[in-house]
């Protein structure tokens, strides 16, 4: 198959396994370069835990932050603060702005009840001093009529009250045909 040119005895090289080699041999010096973890984090089976490869602690490097970071925070830490106080004061104001409406709002339903209240006694007497005076009118013949002035007749009444359509009809019959009265003695 030569005659063609086709070349399939090269061997050829696995890049995967390039590629593993290659890092290998950049990794191998930082082993050296980590101090080992003492304590309870090593094992007995030389740096495994259930047969699973533990990582080996780096020392963590202490910085100190730039002076224009800790400022900042310093600065932000300060208006936090001041917005804090600021909105503690809105609240106070609010409280005391919903209590004095909420006491204003009691002093006008005080108000209202009680001249609600006048005004039904007033009209309540009223009432009373021109139904005292319609009995002092009392004609014989006329109880039918004082009646009818008590009784509503309208046919349209409220839907949630008793039906008093009988009632009505037996009243206003009276009213047009009385029956005769008798004494006993």
């Amino acid at each position: 198959m030569n005659a063609f040119g086709d070349n399939f005895e090269q061997s050829e090289v696995d890049p995967a396994a390039e590629f593993l080699a290659r890092e290998q041999n950049a990794l191998a010096g930082l082993e050296d370069e980590i101090p080992p973890v003492s304590g309870a984090a090593t094992s007995a089976t030389n740096g495994s835990v259930n047969g699973d490869p533990v990582p080996k602690a780096v020392p963590k490097q202490v910085t100190e932050e730039p002076e224009k970071i800790r400022k900042w925070r310093e600065d932000q830490k300060a208006r936090l603060e001041e917005k804090d106080r600021e909105e503690e004061r809105k609240k106070d104001e609010l409280r005391e702005q919903a209590r004095k409406e909420l006491e204003d709002w009691y002093k006008h339903h005080e108000e209202t009840i009680s001249k609600t209240k006048a005004a039904n006694r007033e009209s309540a007497k009223n009432a009373e001093k021109q139904f005292v005076a319609e009995t002092d009118e009392i004609e014989p013949g006329t109880e039918w009529e004082r009646i009818a002035k008590l009784c509503d007749f309208n046919p349209k009444t409220n839907k949630s009250s008793k039906d008093i359509s009988r009632m009505r009809s037996i009243i206003l019959q009276l009213k047009q045909n009385p029956l005769q009265a008798t004494k006993k003695v």
